[in-house]
């Protein structure tokens, strides 16, 4: 078996089909392990370049139980408390917690008892939604949009997971700033609260239920780890080596040939880059009704410093005064937030070692439209912007940010395009009501009997802990896992 891309979900493919006796050569273009969770080292610190949050470990463990590890022998994983700090433009806080107990006293401080029943209500609500929809509608292959209809469909309808998501958590929460908090997550899935599914509330159950953690050593360690357990199970790495052409006779993927000369041989081929650049490669895509649309994407500012401000947890969301009109600008527009909702992430609250001694990692995350959504000239607009997201900030209280920056790096929309992302976005393909389930791009392609996809495009979608799922989705393509929601594929001649 060949994988292309030792991202997460190729590493999650890899080790499922190494748990199932395969031989395995994963072929990454970088020069080193985890994708788009990777690492930028400036100046003595230790940046993360990609997610920052990470949820249901759990899923981890089960990719490294595949080849009889676990994830406590490969990471140390710290769990945050609170999951958040939520930052909104009246001045007031409120801290996310994952113990009910204490979120209950937290919501009661901000809104009163009947919120917090109503957050009571809510959390047992978002435990049977994620119940409902894990081994049904997200850790299994669609083959046809017919495999939908099920018992679990009438209990995912019952649930409500077919209404829209934000109508529905105010149902729940008559406090807009705790609705804010368990809807806002729908943005990284490319769809605005007012508009996408409540199903997708299962987001929200994963932050702020399940809970969520960080390694030790930044989230580049997840990648370490699943490359570390893959070569010691007996996966070959080429790093550095970036595939040009597959080589195809008739319906099969022969050999994957690189662009430094070497050609691999194989019985079945998982690609993990985004789609279009997967459907380059095999020479075909499949055909739909209207194109594919995607997330919108992100500028993210990395930020070392001399200080910090107390006021942040490792994870704060700073809430503008505009809700409705932030989605609108972004997806609907294509304009940059006039006033905007950030992701303030510290990671040296929990690890110090990812900077100098007394220094400080900021990575502030603003949502924007992708270059399909507003072909922005980045290289002119960038400059600009960067200072209007500090001024942003030492507007809501860190002052002096601006001259305690000792290091820093900015991320565009022109940077995720050079990097291979689908017009500029590292939040691959929308979860529209059109790309989700089995109307979302299958890991088959029609006409190729050995060449299977992983990754945030695919089924089931975006997001770490389903990227991970997509990886042991892809093997179970190949090896005939039950993991189908008709019967399982099993691709011949990868036995």
């Amino acid at each position: 078996m060949v994988v292309v891309g030792a991202g997460l979900a190729g590493l999650s493919a890899a080790l499922h089909l190494l748990g199932a006796g395969r031989q395995v050569t994963i072929v990454e273009r970088d020069d080193h392990p985890g994708g788009r969770a990777g690492r930028l080292d400036l100046d003595g610190f230790h940046i993360d370049t990609g997610p920052t949050v990470l949820t249901m470990p759990e899923l981890l463990d089960e990719t490294f139980a595949s080849v009889g590890e676990s994830l406590a022998d490969r990471l140390d994983l710290v769990p945050l408390h609170p999951a958040y700090r939520a930052a909104f433009a009246d001045g007031s806080t409120i801290d996310v917690h994952t113990d009910p107990t204490a979120m209950v006293e937290e919501v009661r401080r901000v809104a009163g008892d009947r919120d917090a029943n109503g957050y009571l209500r809510l959390r047992a609500w978002l435990r049977r939604l994620y119940q409902a929809q894990l081994r049904r509608f997200i850790d299994v292959n669609f083959d046809s949009p017919l495999t939908l209809i099920s018992p679990e469909l009438a209990r995912l309808a019952a649930l409500g997971g077919f209404g829209r998501l934000a109508p529905t958590i105010a149902g729940f929460l008559s406090d807009e700033r705790l609705q804010r908090i368990f809807s806002f997550q729908s943005l990284y899935a490319g769809v605005s609260p007012q508009r996408a599914l409540a199903a997708y509330a299962v987001i929200a159950y994963m932050d702020t239920v399940a809970g969520v953690y960080f390694p030790r050593g930044g989230m580049r360690a997840l990648g370490t780890a699943l490359a570390g357990a893959a070569a010691d199970a007996g996966a070959r790495l080429r790093y550095g080596s970036t595939v040009s052409r597959l080589e195809r006779r008739s319906d099969r993927i022969t050999a994957v040939l690189t662009a430094e000369g070497e050609r691999i041989p194989c019985d079945a081929v998982i690609l993990t880059m985004d789609l279009p650049m997967a459907y380059r490669l095999l020479g075909r895509a499949p055909l739909r009704p209207v194109p594919l649309r995607f997330s919108p994407s992100a500028v993210v500012l990395h930020a070392g410093t001399s200080r910090t401000w107390p006021e942040l947890s490792h994870h704060t969301i700073s809430f503008g005064h505009a809700w409705h009109a932030t989605f609108d600008e972004i997806i609907n527009q294509g304009r940059v937030m006039s006033d905007p909702s950030l992701l303030i992430s510290r990671p040296t609250a929990t690890d110090p070692a990812l900077a100098p001694d007394g220094a400080h990692l900021h990575y502030v995350l603003a949502p924007c439209p992708n270059l399909r959504a507003a072909p922005i000239d980045w290289r002119q607009t960038a400059p600009r912007y960067r200072d209007e997201l500090i001024q942003t900030l030492q507007q809501r209280g860190l002052a002096g940010f601006a001259n305690a920056i000792l290091t820093e790096h900015l991320v565009t929309p022109a940077d995720w395009s050079r990097q291979g992302h689908a017009f500029g976005t590292p939040f691959a393909t929308a979860h529209t009501f059109a790309q989700t389930g089995p109307f979302r791009p299958r890991n088959m392609v029609a006409g190729l009997r050995n060449a299977v996809l992983a990754g945030c495009g695919t089924t089931p979608g975006v997001g770490l802990p389903t990227v991970v799922i997509s990886g042991k989705l892809a093997a179970a393509r190949v090896t005939g896992a039950s993991r189908t929601a008709r019967r399982p594929t099993v691709i011949s001649g990868s036995h």
